[in-house]
């Protein structure tokens, strides 16, 4: 007969095999992250740029399946219930899209153009600093 030790161990086993033991883990930490966040804690507004990244990560959570990840991003960062429209984000990106790439998140046409403009351009692209500065990189800014 099998002991305890071993029937905990079989079971681990066959949940971490199935994907239900990390789904599970995950959403035990959403739901304790649900019960202690302060809703009456007022949050630093939502830029229009932490908006659309924000909206970017959820996409690319939400195809992966990450959806308790993306419950707590949502929660914490203040970002609308309802997602933003593709189209929307896509036109506010400047992006331009065809048939094959609306079957994946925006962020992996970004990377891919990005990957793929290294062997085009031989320099890098300059990135320009957001307009809003997040509120740590001002306070270290301020100590310096």
């Amino acid at each position: 007969m099998a002991t305890t030790t071993e029937l905990k161990s079989a079971l681990r086993e066959t949940l971490e095999a199935r994907g239900v033991l990390q789904q599970l883990k995950a959403r035990i930490r959403a739901e304790v992250f649900s019960a202690l966040d302060d809703q009456s804690a007022p949050r630093p507004p939502l830029s229009h740029e932490n908006l659309l990244i924000n909206e970017l990560i959820r996409e690319y959570l939400n195809f992966n399946k990450y959806r308790y990840t993306a419950s707590v991003l949502t929660a914490e960062s203040g970002q609308p219930e309802v997602p933003l429209d593709r189209q929307f984000i896509a036109n506010e990106l400047n992006v331009a899209e065809d048939s094959s790439s609306k079957t994946v998140p925006l962020l992996y046409g970004l990377l891919h153009h990005f990957l793929g403009s290294k062997d085009e351009n031989k320099g890098k692209f300059l990135l320009r600093g957001s307009s809003v500065a997040p509120e740590s990189h001002s306070r270290l800014n301020a100590e310096s």
